[in-house]
């Protein structure tokens, strides 16, 4: 049968034989590339359809698809556009498109979208036929700081002792997660990887990289008047354990003269063996803090004025982001003292404002008082300034000495309190 020159009847008695045309309906969303906080982005739903519009309704989804929250809706009930495709009485195809601009997209913005589209049925006039596609807008955010620390500092420091130091470059504000590299002096460092800490572990903390002491003042016998190299820097039968028992060192002899210099002269064989870490933590906000640590046996006569760099690179950038410190023993502290007139029975306050240099990392500050105890009857005290309660006459006269430390050296210096 044709079904274009059917009688009435038949298709009234027999509806399934007979089905009138459908409506069609096809929807799809434009992919979009990742898009950088601050730009203006432009969500686009295509549809084609043969059928009369009924609505269009565009929806964010959150919480992994489990609330649709709704940001555009289009009824057509209440439009006074229209198609004239009615007029005609013909079956044509009608391509449409709907759009959604987000002015200045956030990364709060990031996630799936959902484009859901309604027409009439052809047949019935009642009936709605729903389609739909989804888009996922990917947010980037470059990173908004960058900063390279002193792990453990300030900390006591042994200058005849060999000691692992660890720097650390903490990046935030980033999504996704850059991808941060550290270099010594304009070059890049190559550098060991190490494992993931555990969890529940600080992610930045040092690792003992030595656990002997390499005084070359107190060389062992074996050793005395020999050639560098020769004998075993490890008398005791316990090898060197941890990290650096990769290395191989040699030490010099040291003649007598020279055993008062301020640090001891160990001899590496090769370029210094640096350790890399890198851990990332997300935040509240959809950003991730990104920390990557540096590892290495510290030596003082190659690595002072050393320039350590931590570079930055990440998709919303267009170039690495950087930041610099300069290893540098503390030289030339300066010294006030408050009130410059003491009286007995005031409260003196020493200070150290600072040094002739940019210091890093942070110094350690010893205070102590040339040939006797401090007012308080201890030997030292630690911090940047010397509080000196109710001073009374016998005071009169007494030097007092700060030691400024870093691991890459320190220096002394002395203030003579006086006493009206």
């Amino acid at each position: 049968l044709n079904p274009r020159s059917k009688p009435p009847w038949i298709s009234a008695l027999f509806p399934c034989l007979f089905p009138a045309f459908p409506g069609y309906l096809t929807v799809s969303i434009e992919p979009l590339p990742p898009v950088v906080v601050g730009d203006a982005v432009t969500l686009k739903c295509n549809f084609k359809t043969d059928g009369k519009m009924r609505e269009i309704v565009w929806y964010r989804v959150t919480d992994g698809g489990t609330i649709k929250q709704k940001i555009f809706t289009f009824d057509a009930m209440f439009s006074t556009n229209f198609s004239q495709m009615e007029n005609y009485r013909k079956r044509e195809d009608l391509v449409y498109q709907s759009t959604v601009r987000l002015p200045e997209v956030r990364i709060s913005d990031n996630g799936p979208y959902e484009c859901h589209v309604g027409i009439y049925d052809r047949a019935t006039r009642e009936k709605v036929v729903l389609a739909s596609g989804n888009v996922f807008l990917n947010v980037m955010a470059p990173p908004t700081s960058i900063s390279v620390l002193a792990a453990d500092t300030p900390a006591p420091f042994s200058r005849y002792q060999a000691q692992n130091f660890t720097l650390v470059c903490v990046v935030s504000g980033g999504k996704p997660a850059p991808l941060v590299y550290f270099k010594r002096d304009g070059e890049p460092i190559e550098a060991t990887p190490l494992p993931e800490p555990p969890a529940g572990a600080s992610s930045w903390a040092p690792r003992n990289l030595l656990h002997r002491d390499l005084d070359d003042t107190k060389l062992p016998k074996s050793l005395e008047g020999g050639e560098p190299g020769v004998g075993n820097p490890f008398p005791t039968a316990d090898p060197p354990r941890g990290l650096a028992a990769e290395r191989d060192w040699v030490t010099e002899s040291i003649p007598e003269t020279v055993v008062s210099r301020e640090f001891p002269r160990w001899v590496h064989m090769a370029e210094p063996i640096y350790y890399f870490r890198h851990t990332h933590a997300p935040v509240s906000d959809g950003t991730v803090e990104a920390r990557a640590t540096l590892t290495w046996t510290l030596n003082p006569q190659i690595d002072n004025e050393a320039l350590f760099s931590c570079e930055v690179k990440h998709p919303a950038l267009s170039m690495p982001m950087q930041s610099e410190v300069t290893l540098v023993a503390p030289k030339g502290p300066k010294i006030t003292m408050t009130p410059t007139r003491a009286r007995v029975g005031d409260t003196v306050r020493i200070l150290v404002q600072g040094f002739q240099n940019e210091v890093f990392p942070e110094p350690l500050f010893t205070w102590t008082r040339v040939g006797s105890r401090l007012l308080d009857g201890s030997a030292e005290h630690d911090g940047k300034e010397l509080v000196l309660e109710r001073v009374p006459a016998e005071l009169n006269g007494s030097m007092y000495r700060c030691t400024a430390q870093n691991p890459l050296g320190s220096t002394d210096t002395h203030t003579r309190l006086i006493v009206f």
